[in-house]
């Protein structure tokens, strides 16, 4: 079974002209809409936001924002990171949120984090393979989805020039 299963996953960043593949994504993935803001600090995150292809299909999309912390460092805030249900289980999301991970590294960015539905078991499970932990849990998070609480889910990296 395993012959011509070697289908090509690519990424491509997020730019003015495709910025509605992101927006129909989002649509079909997540039980929220996203706002301007959302889209603005998308583009404006540059490499941190991806589109993925399967087969030439848009599937999957991470969307990152970069928020600057007290003393100047960055962190990284995972906005959104979804692939459409059929495509699952193809590495797609694991892709994603590895070229972010590897990002971060390279630029020394020490802190990843995200927002997580506590109810979100197979999320939840998928961030932690990456050795993200829970770090937080904010009740009403959500205000038009149940439940409305979140579980705040952080990675910290070391920077690549600890690990030369």
């Amino acid at each position: 079974m395993g012959v011509g299963r070697e289908v090509s996953i690519s990424l491509d960043g997020v730019r003015d002209k495709n910025i509605m593949q992101l927006r129909k994504l989002n649509i079909a993935l997540f039980p929220v809409r996203y706002n301007d803001k959302y889209y603005a600090d998308a583009l404006a995150s540059g490499e941190f936001t991806k589109l993925a292809y399967y087969s030439d299909i848009c599937v999957g999309a991470i969307a990152c924002r970069l928020e600057k912390k007290d003393g100047g460092a960055v962190r990284v805030y995972i906005m959104t990171l979804g692939v459409l249900a059929p495509y699952r289980g193809h590495g797609i999301g694991t892709r994603l949120l590895n070229h972010v991970l590897d990002l971060c590294s390279k630029q020394n960015i020490s802190e990843v984090y995200l927002h997580v539905q506590t109810n979100n078991d197979e999320a939840i499970n998928f961030y932690k393979r990456f050795g993200f932990e829970i770090t937080e849990t904010i009740q009403n998070y959500y205000t038009n989805i149940t439940p409305p609480d979140c579980y705040v889910v952080t990675k910290l990296i070391a920077s690549s020039s600890t690990k030369k």
